[in-house]
């Protein structure tokens, strides 16, 4: 179910993360994930399923999820992305 896999993903995230509230991480998680699945439609990869999508997004979780609070886009598509009036976990 795709609900376990982002709540287990989120709380990957809040564990290597404590900068960023658990709504900040949330939205970081789907984010990743759709960005992973457009990138390799667009592509033109076959699609692997969602296991492997949840091991990718994981692995950027552990490399890079413990700075995601500092990042800065300048993009409009990802300014939500560190936008969050929630309290920290």
């Amino acid at each position: 179910m795709m609900e376990d896999r982002f709540k287990r993903l989120t709380e990957q995230l809040i564990s290597v993360n404590t900068e960023i509230s658990v709504n900040q991480a949330r939205t970081w998680v789907e984010s990743l994930w759709e960005d992973f699945e457009t990138t390799r439609a667009k592509g033109g990869w076959s699609y692997k399923g969602q296991d492997v999508t949840e091991q990718i997004v994981a692995k950027w979780i552990k490399q890079y999820g413990p700075m995601l609070h500092k990042y800065t886009s300048t993009k409009e598509k990802f300014t939500h992305l560190n936008q969050d009036d929630s309290l920290k976990h």
